[in-house]
């Protein structure tokens, strides 16, 4: 993979809840034993019709990810300017065990691109808790001429972690978006770019970071 298609970037801070601001690693513990449930509230987006994204959560409640099966831009080939962007908006409703609240300490995006010589593409997130004013993105961008499996990681300090509001539900939002750029290749290549991979591995993980609730 080339250099550079492999970045890392602070998602930053996106909402204030009532924990301390600058919490120490030390203050981290366990994920919790019982399972944690993610239901879709909603699902919008060019990028994902319906039924075409799917969430499961991990075994040992460290992570959870998203899949996509028709999440892909393009530019040439026939394709309408319209297909050149994608973006898809999941709202998650995380049921947590009581006592614990939690942070998205990473997440990683893969897909796959076929950009010709002179093409370019985005990948883009951002994150928010439901009701806040804030949003934080993040850009990976991609030059042609390209073609292989693509992959961009956001990290999130650990000072610097956002925790879901204890004993309040905040459902999470993630907006994705994946944009294609003809630039100067010629005019009749095709280009594109997907949030998923040809081998048909998971195309998004969301690591999660936990803490319990201080007492009520």
């Amino acid at each position: 993979m080339a250099g550079g298609l492999l970045m890392s970037s602070a998602i930053g801070v996106l909402l204030a809840t009532a924990l301390p601001a600058h919490p120490s690693p030390s203050a981290f513990t366990d994920p919790p034993t019982d399972r944690i449930v993610i239901d879709i509230a909603t699902v919008n987006g060019s990028g994902c019709p319906k039924d075409t994204a799917a969430v499961a959560v991990s075994e040992d409640n460290t992570a959870f990810t998203v899949t996509y099966s028709e999440y892909l831009a393009q530019v040439g080939g026939g394709a309408p300017a319209t297909a050149a962007r994608r973006n898809c908006q999941l709202n998650l409703v995380v049921h947590v065990p009581h006592g614990f609240t939690y942070a998205i300490a990473s997440a990683d995006y893969r897909g796959y691109a076929s950009l010709a010589a002179g093409a370019s593409a985005t990948a883009k997130a951002s994150y928010y808790f439901q009701g806040s004013p804030q949003t934080a993105s993040r850009e990976h961008p991609f030059n042609g001429a390209y073609e292989d499996n693509w992959q961009a990681t956001d990290t999130t300090d650990w000072a610097q972690l956002v925790w879901a509001p204890c004993g309040v539900q905040r459902n999470f939002n993630i907006n994705t978006e994946l944009r294609v750029r003809a630039g100067t290749s010629s005019p009749r290549a095709t280009s594109y770019m997907t949030m998923d991979s040809t081998d048909g591995d998971i195309s998004t993980v969301y690591h999660l970071a936990w803490r319990e609730c201080p007492p009520a």
